[in-house]
């Protein structure tokens, strides 16, 4: 009992006493060794004390995970000490008979230590050195005494379990004829676990999870049917990562899908397991989402079963399956769920009305995977408001706290929302779905209650219970993206000083921003993060000095919700900004300031096709847009010079046949990777594309699916327009006639451009030469003359753009800001 109460000290009470419901049942005396296999690393065995510490725990409360340990530091301390040199093929090392004769008294002399550390705590356990793992020669003549597993026996590990005590096992095996081989822990902790079938696979390691290449965040949850393929594409994961991930995989396709690994500290062991929000980095296998307007479009055997065995009203006797059916009927719906059905979700989303979340049966599995919030999150984005109930008793109520924006408790029941956060507005809602029987219990008036639950200072990882909707921070919309304001506001176009942030300064694009806020007269860096260089001093930045920090989404969060800076600059590769993004976002809705709600420009493709951001171009188009708005996409450099190029001509162009872009960029246009440190040992970057690779010639690159090619066609596209009338009438914003009426259905029909591009690195540094072929409609005659009057008045009034009366060469734009055209 006061172990328990220990774990409650990191988790609600309902989280401890859930999960230890979940692991205790996973056992049975027959399979005993079905809740955890842990791996432990040599370097945490460094951390002995806290090792024992935590496996304690899980003993004390009756789990009986089965531990296997490394000991590779150790091993190459007193190789090194007795004069041989450590050697590795392909990660291997060479095992030769004086090598594995130290290896296995270091394996011994490991295990006994932890062994003694458990038993002084009172803890009992059993070192199992041998007769678990045969093996045959991996490659006798390349790696030598290493072993390949081909078999596990799982009875020395039951046997100790039954005795009461935890099995402590090394990663040797044996041959069939006796001999013992070396074989690596992380692959001997897979076999081990594809034998076991456990519940849980643990990783410690002296990190704390795997992290992001360029955020530096950790990772907290890996789903790999969804993300293995893109994950493994990211240029940042590489090597040691790359084939731990690769690893994992294919361990979870061995096993069931209600299996997960987990990658974490020896102290943070109880957490992860006893607590929804966790301490590590989870890697389970996952299922790929679907949702569904009908039953029958699902199945409506299976949905029945679901609400039969998950539905608290239906095993209360309070609703019966087919009543739950029937009030579907009544009016539109959506199912969402996971293939195996772990969680299953009803939305009901009248036309015009906020939509209501009637059910949320998630299985024990769904909740010990969390697939509760890859479904909840699928809702989210359908869904910009959204209510939804729970009994106050409800043994996940603190998972449905942490996703609300408001919420409160009435005759044990909860009302939860989000997307609101007017309480007037939270009424005016309650009151008419209590008027159209949509909501069963009479929740009027809102007002605040707390939970009984709560705590001032919840330690689980996850955000306060929410009582009260929030009052909205100004300039902010509901869904925690920007608003669309009529009228901007005094300052939004003022010379007042400004504050901004910049996130992702080492590659050249911060450094060319860098350069830009430096003579800008109204913007100054306040903070600069870069993981690389946090501590060093920014370089060429005079109007005051700074230092590089490593902020993280929570340190995001907090500034903006404190109103630290006016504005974000995301320079951070494609795929990345995210969480910084939702950190943002977040921290506005709690803003604490009064002030407006910080602009954010992200120079990532990421937010460049979504409707909600700002597309930055303004020399095509609304400036007024782009001065109102908090939300800003910039164009691509490629996509940029494409659609300058291209739009003066698009009311004349054939849209059956794609206009051609030859784009030829300096190789920093590639990006970098991480160099050499320099002298004083701060990082460097380097080109991805060294000039010298090039010969003095130009190489193509990414010749399919370049996402340049998809944007400025998609954008290009909105400039187009049919006709309202008749074929006479233009069919784009310029006063130009257009092509046969025919030409209305290929406008209609959705992205009417498209846009073919060939892009080329060459060996100068920067700067983009784009040359075009565009095919006119028929009937259509344009001269040197007409073309080059088409380009000067459709950029007469802007500063960035020059038209010249020469043909463009790569030394007038190089190194520079602008764009260039001749005609």
């Amino acid at each position: 009992d006061t172990i328990t109460r220990l774990l409650y000290s990191i988790g609600t009470k309902r989280e401890v006493e859930r999960y230890l419901r979940i692991f205790s049942a996973s056992s049975h005396p027959s399979q005993p060794a079905k809740f955890a296999v842990i791996k432990v690393g040599g370097a945490v065995l460094e951390q002995l004390d806290e090792l024992a510490l935590s496996l304690s725990f899980l003993y004390r409360v009756g789990l009986y995970p089965v531990v296997l340990h490394g000991a590779g530091p150790q091993l190459n301390e007193i190789i090194e000490s007795e004069g041989v040199t450590p050697d590795y093929i392909d990660g291997i090392r060479i095992t030769d008979p004086r090598t594995l004769n130290i290896a296995r008294r270091v394996f011994l002399e490991e295990n006994l230590k932890l062994v003694t550390a458990l038993e002084k705590l009172g803890t009992r356990a059993r070192p199992i050195t041998s007769g678990v793992f045969t093996a045959d020669y991996l490659d006798k003549d390349k790696y030598g005494l290493v072993g390949k597993i081909t078999r596990v026996d799982k009875r020395p590990l039951e046997a100790s379990i039954r005795a009461g005590a935890l099995p402590i096992l090394t990663s040797l095996a044996e041959s069939t004829e006796g001999q013992i081989l070396n074989v690596n822990a992380d692959i001997a902790a897979g076999e081990l676990a594809k034998e076991l079938e456990p519940l849980k696979i643990v990783y410690l390691n002296e990190k704390g999870g795997l992290f992001h290449g360029v955020t530096g965040d950790r990772l907290d949850v890996i789903n790999l049917d969804e993300e293995y393929n893109s994950l493994m594409k990211e240029p940042w994961v590489k090597y040691g990562t790359k084939l731990k991930l690769r690893e994992i995989k294919e361990l979870l396709d061995h096993l069931p899908r209600t299996s997960s690994v987990a990658i974490i500290r020896a102290d943070s062991l109880q957490k992860e397991l006893f607590t929804d929000s966790g301490d590590g980095t989870l890697i389970r296998r996952g299922y790929k989402l679907f949702k569904h307007p009908s039953i029958e479009a699902v199945g409506p055997d299976r949905i029945r079963q679901v609400i039969h065995d998950r539905d608290p009203e239906v095993q209360h006797g309070t609703q019966s399956v087919s009543g739950v059916l029937s009030d579907l009927k009544k009016t539109p719906y959506t199912i969402y769920g996971d293939e195996p059905f772990d969680v299953v979700a009803i939305v009901s989303h009248p036309p015009g009305e906020v939509p209501v979340m009637t059910k949320f049966l998630p299985s024990r599995s769904g909740v010990l995977n969390s697939v509760t919030d890859n479904v909840f999150n699928s809702i989210k984005k359908d869904h910009r408001k959204l209510f939804w109930t729970a009994p106050a008793d409800d043994e996940n109520r603190a998972w449905h706290f942490e996703r609300a924006d408001g919420s409160f408790t009435r005759a044990g029941r909860s009302l939860f929302w989000y997307g609101i956060q007017d309480v007037n507005e939270v009424e005016r809602v309650v009151k008419e779905m209590e008027e159209k029987g949509r909501i069963e219990r009479s929740y009027l008036p809102v007002g605040p209650s707390v939970p009984p639950h709560r705590r001032p200072d919840p330690p689980s990882g996850v955000r306060p219970f929410s009582t009260y909707s929030r009052a909205p921070s100004q300039g902010i919309s509901r869904r925690g993206t920007r608003g669309y304001a009529t009228a901007a506001e005094a300052s939004s176009t003022g010379t007042e000083p400004k504050k901004v942030a910049l996130i992702g300064a080492r590659g050249y694009t911060g450094q060319a921003l860098i350069s830009l806020f430096d003579s800008h007269p109204h913007l100054s860096l306040s903070h600069v993060s870069s993981r690389q260089l946090v501590g060093r001093p920014l370089d060429g930045y005079t109007k005051s000095s700074i230092v590089y920090e490593d902020l993280t989404a929570a340190d995001v969060e907090a500034m903006e919700k404190e109103g630290v800076v006016d504005a974000w600059v995301m320079a951070l590769p494609n795929g990345v900004c995210k969480p910084f993004i939702d950190a943002i976002d977040k921290g506005a809705r709690g803003s604490i300031s009064g002030k407006r709600a910080g602009v954010v420009v992200d120079l990532s493709a990421d937010h460049r096709f979504e409707k909600e951001w700002t597309y930055g171009l303004p020399e095509l188009y609304s400036r007024t847009a782009l001065k109102l708005s908090t939300r800003i996409s910039n164009p691509g450099c490629y996509a940029t010079s494409m659609q300058l190029l291209l739009a003066p001509l698009l009311p004349y162009m054939d849209l059956r046949a794609p206009p051609t872009v030859f784009g030829v960029s300096g190789y920093s246009g590639a990006g970098t990777i991480a160099g050499q440190n320099d002298s004083d040992g701060r990082p460097t970057t380097a080109p991805k594309v060294p000039p010298d690779t090039l010969a003095g010639g130009i190489r193509p690159y990414s010749l399919t699916d370049h996402i340049h090619e998809r944007e400025a066609s998609v954008h290009l596209s909105s400039l187009l327009t049919s006709s309202p009338t008749s074929s006479s009438l233009p069919v784009s914003g310029l006063d130009v006639e257009t092509g046969p009426s025919a030409e209305d259905a290929i406008v209609n029909s959705g992205n009417p451009l498209q846009v073919a591009f060939i892009p080329v690195v060459a060996p100068w540094f920067s700067g983009i030469i784009s040359t075009a072929s565009v095919p006119l409609k028929d009937n259509v005659k344009l001269t040197a003359r007409d073309v080059k009057d088409l380009f000067e008045k459709k950029y007469e009034r802007e500063r960035g753009v020059k038209i010249l009366s020469k043909t463009p060469e790569i030394t007038d734009i190089m190194n520079q800001h602008g764009w260039e055209d001749e005609w």
